[in-house]
């Protein structure tokens, strides 16, 4: 299935809000209002989010586990202000990645009991279907830069670029006037120089485990599929290289073709209308891949989500992490707290484990049992 803005044109628009009944377009924007609305408490009896009806929270094994999260997370969680992705679910998408790390409120380490917690409920076989989001920060280890990161993110060096503002190098109007911006920096950012790390191959092994539900990413780098996550287990909610097609008539374009043609700084322009061809990477203003929309399918079934290496501020991706079961554990491996997790105190279940990812990734598989096999699949 082709995943990108080549191929499906009635993707959600990030601008309009997604009705159950009819659900029609989203693109990237900057709109900062909600999207996927926040579940009520479990033991309610009225209708989830979804249309289901809502089942009370009678396993008090899983409560216990849960209250060891809080009993940890809580008293080490930020004490600053909620971001306003926390205030506004769902806001619109500002960049095709998501590592803005340093413009999320920094706070310090929560003990290593939520790790413990977590890898307890997968060990019992309570997380059957563990759903994991993800950020440009599971890349970084792998040498990718950010884009928002002061003196080395993408967006701190756009000068010669000679655009108006940082974003607009992703911005669809401003391509239709002058792609040659985006393709010089498209250059840098085409797959094939880097390799997936730990990271990916941890999430790999939860598939392996036949845990993973699936995974939603924000990365445009391909590492996901590179290290071997099948198709059906990912959605690259902000498309990919893999694929190109017109901006205007979304005509597909030989992908391969796209590439040379941008790395030899020509233009590659459709044969049907002559307009510029780009690869199908999701711009501001542009439509969300069909396969985002499996997310009204997994979340309600998911029974622990994983969030690592992004700012949360990135809509409507964001707000994915709001519609889960409000029993359903969630874990936060990441540099700083972000979103919901910036809440003070934190909700029932969740916890964070904040400091490097890379590190604390392999402190959760060393808890799991998991570290020889991972090992032994990178070198396979």
């Amino acid at each position: 299935m082709k995943v990108g803005v080549g191929m499906n044109r009635s993707r959600p628009s990030r601008d309009k809000k997604v009705s159950q009944a009819s659900i029609t377009r989203i693109t990237r924007s900057t709109s900062s209002r909600a999207r996927h609305p926040i579940p009520a408490d479990p033991q309610d009896s009225g209708q989830g989010p979804y249309g289901k009806q809502r089942r009370k929270q009678t396993d008090s094994a899983l409560a216990q586990d849960l209250s060891l999260m809080i009993v940890s997370g809580q008293d080490t969680a930020s004490k600053g202000k909620m971001s306003q992705a926390g205030r506004n679910p769902v806001q619109a998408c500002q960049s095709t990645s998501d590592q803005i790390f340093p413009y999320s409120f920094p706070a310090k380490s929560s003990p290593r009991g939520g790790l413990a917690s977590a890898a307890r409920l997968v060990k019992l076989g309570r997380c059957k279907n563990v759903l994991v989001v993800a950020g440009a920060g599971i890349s970084t280890p792998s040498g990718i830069p950010d884009f928002r990161t002061p003196g080395t993110g993408l967006y701190a060096n756009m000068e010669k670029y000679n655009i108006p503002y940082p974003e607009a190098i992703f911005n669809i109007d401003y391509f239709s006037n002058d792609p040659q911006p985006f393709f010089s920096l498209a250059k840098s950012l085409y797959p094939g120089s880097h390799r997936p790390n730990y990271i990916h191959y941890f999430i790999r092994m939860l598939h392996h485990k036949g845990l993973l539900l699936r995974l939603y990413t924000q990365n445009i780098d391909g590492l996901e599929k590179l290290c071997g996550i099948p198709d059906d287990k990912l959605v690259e909610a902000h498309g990919s290289f893999a694929t190109a097609s017109c901006h205007l008539c979304y005509t597909p374009y030989p992908a391969e073709e796209a590439k040379v043609a941008i790395m030899n700084d020509n233009i590659p322009t459709c044969s049907f209308c002559a307009a510029t061809v780009k690869p199908d990477v999701v711009f501001f203003g542009e439509d969300l891949p069909q396969k985002y929309f499996l997310h009204t399918e997994d979340f309600p079934k998911a029974d622990l989500l994983i969030i690592m290496g992004t700012s949360l501020k990135i809509e409507p991706f964001a707000s994915l992490v709001n519609t889960v079961r409000s029993n359903v554990p969630r874990l936060l491996l990441n540099r700083h707290a972000v979103g919901p997790f910036e809440r003070v105190p934190l909700r029932r279940g969740d916890y964070m484990e904040l400091g490097d990812l890379a590190d604390s990734v392999r402190r959760f598989a060393e808890v799991l049992g998991w570290s020889g096999e991972i090992k032994e699949l990178m070198r396979s």
